[in-house]
């Protein structure tokens, strides 16, 4: 063995023996969390959360209060004071694309006039074009194989090119706000055309953004190599961007960007850091887990329209017997939502469109067996606080599969709506100027005496 081999392999030890020290120094008995009656995830038992501040952008109803008893309802989200059933059935009716008009209600508190949406519209369509040189030089010469990284440094970069990045005036964080929605597609699926071009072989293709497109049109537009997608994809892509653009200020990425706000810190360095929030398996990437949960189903089920059958799996996925062994059935649960998430009961009948139309009614109905089985499953299992229901991930990832999206730009997709609550928040953050969030943290470590290094 080298001397350079014999050092790795130290390195290698000390680290694997130091992990047990980080860990053991840092591990809390978990006694103390209801001793000191910690909400922990700023939630209690119930699912009711810790109020920490208060929003005029998105609201997220799952329960009401008599007599003091705390009573699931099934859910609602609603944005500026409109229902997402409201709004979506609005657009819908009247067959245009929503994301953009939802853009201009979260950001401005109202729904546009029809000019004042082909304004909004027209400045979108002129910020979709990343700086000189940007996509060559960030994104094509360091390709990345996880596009959420793409995302983060290249918003981390566009700071560079910007002369008044640290202004944090409600006008100049609105245009970057404006810029950066209009950035996200084309980071996202320029991002993955540089990591399926330098990690897959596959051709290297770079469309344009189209002015005339919306942004749900522009992203298959430019993803896929002939331009083409049917009005049923690009609706269907756009009621997803406009079902997950915001959820209120207590989800874990819009909490980062008050949190991240509230330091005084520039727009990019906020929306890195919800970009890391959402990146995380417990946030964003759970549709990617659903999809391989269900490919796991498919491969494992001789039967799948045995409920039997399908009811014994989802048994083995509790007992932390079958896929990743996690003991959690992918899509199912929230911790909000108990009865009913609003945006699975939209998507749901959409989706059902879709699968039809691609030939794929067998695996609809088994998304079906699956959310309607696994709340029964879950209740005899487990002891639960509160009911549990099909979440938007449940379907979403379905959706994006259909839509021949890859399954690296799940995530991405996601913030490229999310980015819209995200830039309400900040602006909200700013315009109440708010302290610094701090909350506290009780410490239960031992006092002790400094002992001399000779004596240690």
């Amino acid at each position: 063995m080298s001397k350079k081999e014999s050092n790795i392999m130290q390195e290698k030890d000390l680290i694997e023996k130091w992990s047990e020290y980080a860990k053991d120094c840092n591990l809390v008995d978990p006694e103390l969390y209801k001793k000191y009656e910690v909400k922990r995830g700023l939630r209690d038992i119930n699912g009711k959360g810790v109020l920490a501040g208060l929003t005029r952008i998105g609201e997220v109803h799952s329960y009401i209060i008599d007599e003091n008893e705390m009573i699931p309802v099934p859910g609602r989200l609603i944005y500026r004071g409109i229902d997402i059933e409201d709004l979506v059935n609005g657009f819908l009716k009247d067959k245009h694309y929503g994301f953009e008009e939802t853009c201009y209600l979260l950001l401005f508190g109202d729904l546009p006039s029809k000019e004042q949406l082909d304004e909004f519209n027209a400045v979108l369509a002129n910020y979709r074009k990343l700086p000189e040189d940007f996509v060559r030089d960030m994104i094509m010469k360091a390709p990345s194989k996880d596009m959420m990284n793409v995302l983060a440094r290249s918003v981390l970069a566009l700071y560079s090119f910007d002369d008044k990045a640290d202004d944090t005036s409600i006008e100049n964080v609105l245009r970057q706000s404006l810029e950066m929605i209009s950035y996200f597609p084309l980071l996202a699926v320029y991002g993955y055309q540089a990591y399926a071009h330098y990690h897959g072989n596959s051709s290297l293709i770079i469309h344009s953004p189209l002015p005339e497109l919306s942004t749900a049109e522009n992203i298959l537009h430019m993803l896929r190599a002939d331009n083409k997608y049917t009005e049923l994809e690009a609706m269907l892509l756009d009621l997803s961007l406009v079902l997950h653009a915001e959820h209120g200020g207590g989800n874990n990425s819009s909490f980062t960007t008050h949190v991240v706000t509230s330091s005084g810190t520039d727009t990019y360095s906020t929306i890195a850091a919800a970009l890391g929030s959402l990146k995380g398996p417990r946030h964003g990437g759970a549709n990617i887990k659903v999809i391989q949960m269900f490919e796991d189903i498919k491969a494992n089920l001789k039967d799948w329209e045995d409920e039997d059958e399908v009811r014994e799996y989802l048994k083995k996925l509790l007992n932390k017997e079958a896929f990743d062994k996690s003991g959690l059935i992918y899509g199912i649960g929230h911790a909000v939502y108990s009865i009913s998430d609003p945006r699975a009961v939209i998507f749901k009948g959409y989706v059902e469109s879709l699968a039809k139309e691609k030939g794929l009614d067998k695996e609809f109905e088994l998304y079906d067996r699956v959310e309607r089985l696994a709340p029964e499953v879950i209740g005899e299992i487990r002891k639960m606080y509160k009911g549990v229901s099909a979440n938007v991930d449940f379907y979403s990832g379905f959706v994006y599969n259909m839509l021949g999206i890859p399954q690296e730009l799940y995530t991405p997709i996601f913030a490229v709506s999310r980015i819209v609550g995200w830039c309400a928040h900040r602006i909200e953050e700013l315009v109440n100027a708010g302290k610094i969030t701090r909350p506290a943290y009780k410490s239960v470590a031992p006092r002790r005496e400094y002992i001399p290094i000779d004596k240690r």
